[in-house]
């Protein structure tokens, strides 16, 4: 839920603790069922902010939603994730923030989610050496057997310095953070000169009610980092042209998506809950009702 967090449109993008009784929002896929819009027509598909509900009323869906062009060959389910929020904000990240070079060595922090095992294959594509970080054995398998990642560490075994010591001898040229917190603080010290972070996510301060806060940043003046957040959000007009490449690396099969869908409205809580328990391998999508 990481797109509430714009604050020129706080209503929709920043949101506080939920009120017991009120609609959960989230990127979803839905069907239009009536319409007052020109360019969405009863029957169309879009992506989008949504509701955890059967039925959602969209009073502005020039910013909220974007309508998909059906192809037999990409589910339904894509658009909630590669071809979605997680998917383009994965791409922008790595292209528009990190500035990626071929050669470069690269780190990704829950490497193992939505958007780290996509980040991930977009820095091998380009002939980065890449190392990943989750959060189980069975996660670290499938980053190095399943996805291509040059190494991988789970985080929960061991020292955290000492496992970026031996996986990182010489530095690390491109930080991919979706986690924050301690992890982002010891980073900073392994960063090469130069070196740049992308600021994704930081699943690990979300419920904390005391976040970590970073104790020493002249590790940023020394190594001249580049250490900046983003907000897929501010690059929709990037999005069709991401789309684009994505399916023809999917259909080329030069590209991995991993997905666990779920069904039910009912599982959707502890679905979400199981995402901060680690409980996912790629994104994982809740159906809230099929055709």
């Amino acid at each position: 839920m990481c797109h509430l967090m714009r604050p020129n449109e706080l209503s929709l993008f920043i949101q506080g603790s939920i009120v017991p009784g009120s609609v959960v929002r989230g990127y979803g896929v839905a069907k239009v069922m009536k319409s007052g819009n020109e360019e969405l027509k009863e029957g169309d598909y879009v992506w989008g902010i949504t509701g955890w509900e059967d039925y959602s009323w969209n009073f502005d869906p020039h910013k909220l939603l974007t309508k998909i062009h059906i192809t037999d060959d990409v589910p339904l389910s894509y658009y909630a994730g590669i071809l979605g929020m997680p998917g383009h904000g994965a791409y922008v990240g790595w292209n528009e923030i990190c500035y990626p070079k071929q050669g470069e060595v690269v780190y990704v922090s829950s490497a193992a989610g939505g958007v780290g095992h996509l980040v991930g294959q977009f820095a091998k594509m380009l002939g980065c050496y890449v190392v990943g970080s989750a959060s189980t054995n069975e996660k670290v398998d499938v980053l190095k057997t399943k996805l291509g990642f040059d190494d991988a560490f789970n985080y929960k075994q061991g020292d955290l310095r000492s496992n970026l010591n031996k996986c990182f001898p010489k530095g690390i040229d491109i930080y991919f953070d979706n986690v924050g917190g301690e992890m982002l603080e010891e980073v900073l010290h392994h960063m090469n000169i130069n070196g740049r972070i992308a600021v994704s996510g930081m699943i690990s301060q979300y419920n904390l009610n005391q976040p970590h806060g970073i104790r020493d940043l002249f590790s940023l003046i020394k190594n001249r980092l580049n250490l900046r957040g983003f907000v897929q959000h501010d690059y929709t007009n990037a999005y069709p042209e991401y789309a684009e490449w994505t399916v023809k690396k999917l259909q080329e099969k030069k590209l991995i998506y991993v997905e666990e869908v779920i069904v039910g409205l009912e599982t959707a809580a502890s679905a979400f809950v199981g995402i901060f328990e680690g409980h996912n391998i790629g994104k994982r999508v809740v159906v809230v009702a099929q055709e």
